[in-house]
């Protein structure tokens, strides 16, 4: 049994709170069990320097993600004099995630800041982030569309995210703060409503694993983000 009495193969449950902030032009607060991310979509009428500088067409959509400093068990410091490893691996997967899902061309020439702020971390803030900015992004495009600003079809798909680990040699999904301690393999998946792999991150954290554990740690990953 799971410290929260969940099945191996089950998701924590998963909210959304549309318009969380009234003044962005997307916003969520999506909670996944008890952690809790807010996720604020900015859209700017230009496109980043380099863009412009090597005459790229079309829009860009950047990711950005920062831990509140009581979102942990102990105070998180502000990354005041720059940013950690981590949390530049993180916002550049957020922006890979959410460009898959959008045609840049028809979004022309604009950029979208995601941000993604961590309220209350209890495992899989990055996954989390990934899914609320998500929706966040829709919703801010949608907008966009039926004001006629951008087509229709800017928006081509879905996408989600979720977090799996073997523990104990058993496959387990989305894993709450409690579990990661006694984990083996941390795996984080991203894919499209098309049942494509946007991105797969899998780490050993003591034993190499094996070509059936990746497979068991996708399908189970698939499972999830489908729900």
């Amino acid at each position: 049994m799971r410290p929260d009495s969940r099945l191996f193969r089950q998701l924590r449950p998963v909210t959304f709170i549309i318009d969380y902030v009234v003044y962005p032009e997307g916003s969520v607060l999506i909670s996944q069990g008890n952690t809790r991310v807010l996720c604020n979509v900015t859209v700017e009428e230009n496109v980043p320097r380099w863009m412009a500088a090597q005459n790229v067409t079309g829009g860009w959509i950047t990711g950005e993600y920062s831990l509140l400093p009581r979102s942990t068990h102990v105070r998180t410091p502000r990354e005041t004099a720059g940013l950690s490893g981590r949390t530049q691996e993180i916002r550049r997967l957020i922006g890979r995630s959410l460009r898959a899902a959008v045609d840049l061309e028809k979004l022309g020439p604009r950029l979208l800041i995601i941000d993604c702020d961590v309220l209350q971390a209890d495992g899989g803030t990055r996954t989390a982030a990934i899914t609320g900015g998500f929706v966040a992004m829709a919703l801010a495009l949608r907008r966009m569309a039926r004001s006629g600003v951008i087509p229709n079809d800017t928006l081509k798909n879905y996408v989600a995210a979720v977090r799996a680990r073997i523990v104990n040699g058993t496959p387990v999904l989305d894993l709450c703060y409690q579990e990661d301690s006694s984990a083996q393999v941390d795996m984080n998946v991203v894919m499209n409503s098309d049942g494509e792999y946007i991105e797969v991150q899998g780490t050993a954290e003591g034993q190499p694993f094996n070509r059936q554990m990746l497979d068991d740690l996708l399908g189970l990953a698939s499972n999830g983000i489908e729900e």
